[in-house]
């Protein structure tokens, strides 16, 4: 196997997870033209589509972030949203349809991810995205906030807690925390067995550093891999993954292809190091709703009620078999958790209100 071909399949495993599921081209075309024939509800979505009100808010250390605020300005509250690892603020795409009658919405994209600036390796920090989160709501989140974080979204959410606590008695009165982890990603399986699971666990960290020194070999093989990353996110980020609408599988992948390979190797170190169960304790007065896939393999679901265990008063909800994207499988559950949590944090803390 030339080298070419060994970075081509390494890409499409960062890129999509996992491309395990690969055996071989002519069965790969096949599967996926099969999955494509079914009929799609979703295939006249506009995804990516919907914009607001866009704006540049720019960082204490210089980076330009890409910041779109929807809804109406005379909202009570403002709900921010923070997308995770390789996505970009479209995966919010249901949220924003659905809320954005309802409330002042806030999406960005994280630094390095969709229209935001990049920085360099070392700024590539979970606690940098926390100090990022920070000034956004500083700048465009006048007045009560609710904090809505997916997977390194989540990350983000806890490193705030943990640099800037007093923003969570000032101004945050509820909290999402949707398919993420307080730490000991590491240690996760990926639902392979404990011997595969330690094996890949130490292969990724340098395949993943190679791969973000030579952007310019795994840029055009992810490219060619589309059908592979299609396969491999089908079956590692959807739960139920004969039902899911593959306009919404091409959807995510997407976001995923478009995020640099040498971003997703500068942020991996950071993910796998994350550690922020110290924080959670400064979440312990407001409404806070701990939302998982019941077939989460990248945050699973031991993850999750390790969080809420940590905050008796937090609602975990488990959805059934959602995996880790599950605000794209399952809009409905995740729209409807977060109407709740808005309402519970404006009626359960008046007296904290900010007029």
């Amino acid at each position: 196997m030339t080298r070419r071909r060994k970075v081509g399949i390494a890409g499409a495993i960062v890129g999509a997870a996992s491309a395990g599921v690969a055996a071989g081209v002519a069965v790969k075309r096949y599967a996926v033209g099969r999955i494509r024939l079914r009929p799609d509800l979703e295939a006249n979505e506009p995804f990516g589509e919907l914009r607001g009100r866009a704006q540049t808010v720019t960082t204490s250390d210089g980076v330009g972030l890409h910041v779109e605020v929807d809804g109406p300005e005379d909202a009570p509250v403002t709900v921010v949203f923070c997308h995770g690892y390789t996505l970009n603020l479209d995966s919010w795409h249901y949220q924003r349809r659905e809320l954005r009658k309802e409330h002042r919405l806030v999406f960005w994209d994280q630094r390095c991810h969709g229209h935001s600036d990049r920085c360099s390796r070392e700024d590539c920090t979970v606690d940098r995205l926390g100090d990022d989160l920070y000034e956004v709501i500083q700048a465009v989140a006048p007045g009560p906030v609710v904090l809505v974080g997916h997977s390194m979204g989540g990350m983000t959410i806890m490193a705030l807690a943990d640099r800037h606590p007093e923003v969570f008695e000032e101004r945050v009165r509820g909290v999402a925390l949707i398919a993420t982890s307080a730490g000991k990603l590491a240690e996760i399986t990926l639902g392979l067995p404990a011997m595969f699971a330690k094996l890949v666990h130490k292969a990724l960290p340098p395949t993943v550093r190679a791969l973000g020194r030579r952007p310019d070999l795994v840029e055009p093989s992810r490219r060619l891999g589309n059908d592979v990353a299609f396969l491999a996110l089908r079956h590692l980020a959807f739960g139920d993954s004969k039902n899911i609408s593959p306009t919404v599988v091409d959807f995510a992948e997407t976001m995923i292809r478009s995020t640099p390979i040498d971003v997703i190797a500068d942020f991996y170190p950071a993910l796998m190091s994350h550690d922020k169960l110290s924080a959670l304790p400064v979440l312990e007065r407001i409404p806070v709703t701990v939302l998982v896939g019941g077939e989460d393999w990248l945050t699973p679901p031991d993850h999750s009620k390790a969080i809420a265990d940590s905050l008796p008063r937090s609602q975990l909800i488990e959805v059934a078999g959602a995996s880790h994207l599950v605000q794209l499988e399952q809009p409905g559950v995740v729209n409807d958790a977060l109407r709740d949590l808005v309402s519970r944090a404006w009626r359960l803390a008046p007296e904290r209100r900010t007029a």
